[in-house]
């Protein structure tokens, strides 16, 4: 193998400045543990990541925390760039001590080849004609007349009362929506993510002065990200989210950086139809599953039901 991969119990390692997805802020808030890195060549590449201990077992794995926080190259110089696609066969993952890694790559072509195209999100590029569905604009124009209005504000320019503006927005649709658990977070976690510099906090305020629709976005690896967003049960008819997503292409117009909407949960759902009516181009998001002992994760695997392409297969969920 002509690669070296390692795991270092400090995950300051992948801490890539103003990049939000690598930010300290951003670690602590999704309690990343190590960085791996990847000695390729005159660079390396650095990601972080969440080490996890495997039930029933002594063995460890990891995974990527949530988003878009990618694998890194670095050169000596310090200067951050993408490197050519290396062979994850091409790596000895042996000294890392896990069983497998999965990894979920910036947007852009990502440093490592065999990747799977786990989503496809939408984009609104100021770079392209602006394009939006005029029952949308029409929604967003009646909403101002009503007296719905917008603030942005940098996150670490958010009060109490803004957070938790954002909060109850946040919730009230994650309850809606029927989320799982992992994705209800405590204050705690968006007091640390709007610490990060490179965040912003969008409300629509209704004409009674509440917080109807909010939404965090983050910059990082020359996007404008739609990070986390909500709306409140009581003002939903009014779709007030559609005027935080003007004031974020506005945004993202301002930035000379296209606005990053994500994707659905499920491809062509009423989430993903929702943010194409914003959206001038698409792009994939790709990810990586790593088996660093191939020996460990075929014991583990063949001890738990078929996991139906969950990665890895032998924490697939039950049923």
């Amino acid at each position: 193998m002509s690669f070296r991969a390692e795991l270092i119990a400090d995950a300051g390692e992948a801490a890539a400045g103003e990049e939000f997805f690598r930010s300290r802020p951003f670690f602590a808030a999704e309690a990343v543990t190590h960085s791996l890195r990847i000695a390729a060549g005159d660079a390396e590449l650095l990601a972080p990541l969440l080490v996890r201990e495997i039930p029933r077992t002594d063995l460890q794995d990891a995974i990527s925390p949530y988003g878009y926080p990618g694998l890194v190259a670095t050169r000596a110089t310090g200067k951050s760039e993408r490197a050519a696609a290396l062979d994850p066969a091409e790596i000895d993952f042996s000294e890392t001590g896990l069983v497998s890694v999965f990894i979920r790559h910036a947007l852009g072509p990502p440093p490592l080849a065999r990747t799977s195209g786990r989503n496809v999100v939408q984009i609104a590029d100021p770079a392209l004609p602006l394009k939006t569905r005029g029952s949308d604009r029409n929604q967003v124009n009646k909403n101002r007349r009503s007296g719905y209005d917008v603030r942005l504000l940098r996150g670490t320019e958010a009060s109490v009362e803004d957070r938790a503006g954002f909060l109850l927005a946040y919730e009230e649709t994650m309850r809606r929506t029927g989320a799982s658990e992992q994705y209800f977070f405590s204050s705690a976690y968006f007091e640390r993510i709007l610490a990060a510099p490179c965040t912003w906090l969008v409300l629509a305020h209704a004409p009674g002065g509440e917080v109807a629709a909010a939404s965090i976005a983050a910059l990082s690896d020359g996007f404008i990200h739609y990070y986390l967003s909500g709306s409140t049960d009581a003002h939903l008819r009014d779709s007030p989210m559609k005027n935080v997503v003007m004031r974020l292409i506005a945004l993202a117009s301002e930035e000379g950086l296209p606005l990053n909407l994500g994707g659905g949960i499920a491809p062509g759902d009423r989430l993903e139809e929702f943010k194409r009516g914003f959206a001038n181009r698409e792009e994939g998001w790709r990810t990586s599953e790593i088996v660093c002992d191939p020996a460990a994760y075929e014991r583990l695997s063949t001890e738990t039901p078929p996991a139906g392409g969950f990665f890895p297969a032998y924490r697939a969920p039950a049923g």
